[in-house]
């Protein structure tokens, strides 16, 4: 991060005078034609704001209530101070001979009863009072105050200011105190607005995922940093520290919710997963063919889904992109679909114009296997199992999404323990045999023993597992402290409805996950890599109570 800028704008508030950096005006700048005295950010005790604007002859209405002002809203008195002592999201628009003019402008003043300092980028929320929220979108200011020489304060400019919305996400996760959201940032008519976020490309929608259940707080940073790294497909992510305010008092301290992870959400764009888009009309080859993400989610699905009749059939394969699936569409993927299904079934299923190889893009299902193996994520393969398929290419597996439950952490079918295949831990009814009836061929193992053995000698060398929960670790430890002051879960046997370590410390929260890895990688060294089991027969205890898919 570089230093403060040299040009500032004072700020006066009601308990004193501070210098926060002026921002140029950007593409998504909220202001508009108008020009606020203060920019958004927050304040203690009472703010005072003037307007203008760059419409000549021009008078100005406002609003506080989040709608754009009409020719009824107040009229603004040039000059003359509007003075806010709560969280407010000042809205105005310029108006000549009673017609709207120009550009509308919006600026967002949070109320803080507190200051604090912070290492980590800091970002705080605020829904005017409205309540937590539930699984529909609500209102909410979002500021983003990134670190200047290793510090944010509450109080400093923010380096993103936005209107937003957000909900409520996840099954299991959504049940914890400290719960998940997805954010979605938007521009004065409620469309999306795209921001660049602590580096990662401009975007509108994002995950905010609140580690709880992981006390690491680093196992889903580890599976996306080294799916990307061994060339898969996976969101980027930044840490920050996020408070989010819903009572409409003043932000307090209280209102700090932990260490989280800002992630991309898994969406077809060139900066994210770039595939060809899939409109409406592409209803016949070889424009039907793709682009598609769908994913298994275990007795979660929602519509549109892939169905399979007959014997064999999968079961859970929910349609992600596009949502609105033509009829047309659906067809021709189920077909796909259960074409690769029944090629596993054939009697060469590894001949690369019959089988398989045919359908797939097989070194990614191999790589999806290591990722899964390695840290043993308890919904490997039947949740948050994600595959894409672009236009005239094969299923492609990925991208990487929700490995929390890992490294030793959820207890529910076998996955806390370093020895054993994941991919053989079925359950009632399966969701689908895929990866069962992969590993059961001799050249599909072969090969999978054979990336292992090359990725061993680089991204999954002792020294570079080691490294990578060390880089990941090193800027969470002040933060790491500030969150388990707030959920003092470290020593819990059981975080929500899983088992997790227990650790005196977070420090020991970390070396649990690293010694647990280290066993877990000599395991998979010796196990051969070549099962050749036939596919194991139904099993399992049926739903694990309350753990549905994360929804993204």
């Amino acid at each position: 991060m570089g230093e403060r800028a040299a040009n500032t704008t004072t700020i006066t508030t009601g308990t004193g005078t501070t210098e926060a950096p002026a921002r140029p005006k950007t593409a998504d700048d909220l202001s508009g034609d108008i020009t606020f005295s203060v920019p958004s950010g927050t304040f203690e005790g009472e703010v005072s704001v003037t307007l203008d604007t760059a419409v000549t002859g021009a008078e100005i209405r406002y609003t506080t209530d989040g709608t754009l002002p009409t020719a009824d809203s107040p009229r603004y008195s040039a000059g003359a101070p509007l003075r806010f002592t709560t969280t407010t999201q000042l809205r105005a628009q310029s108006f000549a001979d009673g017609a709207a003019s120009g550009e509308p402008g919006t600026a967002m003043y949070i109320a803080r009863s507190i200051d604090a300092t912070h290492d980590l980028p800091v970002m705080v929320m605020d829904a005017y009072g409205a309540g937590a929220p539930g699984r529909d979108y609500q209102d909410v200011a979002t500021l983003l105050m990134e670190p200047v020489s290793g510090s944010a304060s509450l109080g400093d400019a923010p380096a993103v200011s936005t209107r937003a919305a957000f909900h409520l996400r996840g099954q299991s996760s959504a049940t914890f105190e400290k719960a998940p959201y997805r954010l979605e940032l938007r521009d004065n008519e409620d469309k999306d607005a795209d921001h660049a976020m602590l580096g990662m490309p401009a975007e509108s929608d994002w995950v905010l995922r609140g580690p709880f259940s992981d006390k690491s707080l680093i196992h889903d940073a580890f599976a996306y940093s080294l799916g990307r790294d061994i060339g898969m497909q996976a969101p980027r992510f930044e840490f920050v520290e996020l408070y989010v305010n819903t009572d409409g008092e003043p932000l307090a301290a209280d209102d700090y919710r932990g260490v989280y992870m800002l992630v991309e959400t898994i969406k077809v764009s060139p900066d994210r997963l770039d595939i060809t888009p899939l409109r409406d009309a592409d209803v016949t080859e070889p424009a039907v063919t793709g682009g598609y993400v769908f994913a298994f989610e275990w007795f979660a699905a929602e519509e549109p889904t892939l169905p399979c009749t007959g014997t064999g059939c999968w079961q859970d394969l929910e349609v992600k992109v596009p949502s609105s699936l033509q009829p047309e569409q659906r067809t021709w993927l189920t077909e796909h679909v259960r074409a690769f299904h029944d090629a596993l079934r054939g009697p060469e299923p590894s001949d690369p114009r019959t089988g398989y190889p045919a359908y797939i893009d097989v070194g990614s299902f191999i790589d999806q296997i290591i990722v899964n193996e390695l840290t043993r994520e308890m919904d490997s393969y039947i949740r948050s199992q994600y595959f894409h398929k672009d236009r005239g290419g094969r299923i492609t597996a990925g991208p990487l999404w929700d490995y929390d439950l890992s490294f030793g952490t959820g207890g529910y079918f076998e996955n806390h323990l370093t020895e054993g295949w994941q991919f053989e831990q079925t359950r009632q009814p399966v969701a689908n045999d895929w990866f069962i009836r992969l590993m059961a061929d001799p050249a599909f193992a072969r090969q999978a023993e054979e990336r292992w053995q090359e990725l061993r000698r680089g991204p999954l060398s002792d020294e570079r597992l080691n490294s990578r929960i060390d880089a990941l670790a090193a800027p969470l430890g002040n933060a790491a402290r500030r969150n388990f002051e707030r959920w003092p879960n470290l020593t819990d046997p059981v975080v929500g409805f899983f088992q997790t370590p227990t650790a005196d410390t977070w420090e020991g929260q970390v070396e649990f996950m690293r010694d647990w890895m280290t066993r877990r990688v000599a395991w998979l060294d010796t196990s051969g890599w070549q099962p050749g089991a036939e596919p194991a027969p139904e099993r399992g205890t049926g739903a694990v109570p309350g753990s549905g898919a994360q929804r993204y």
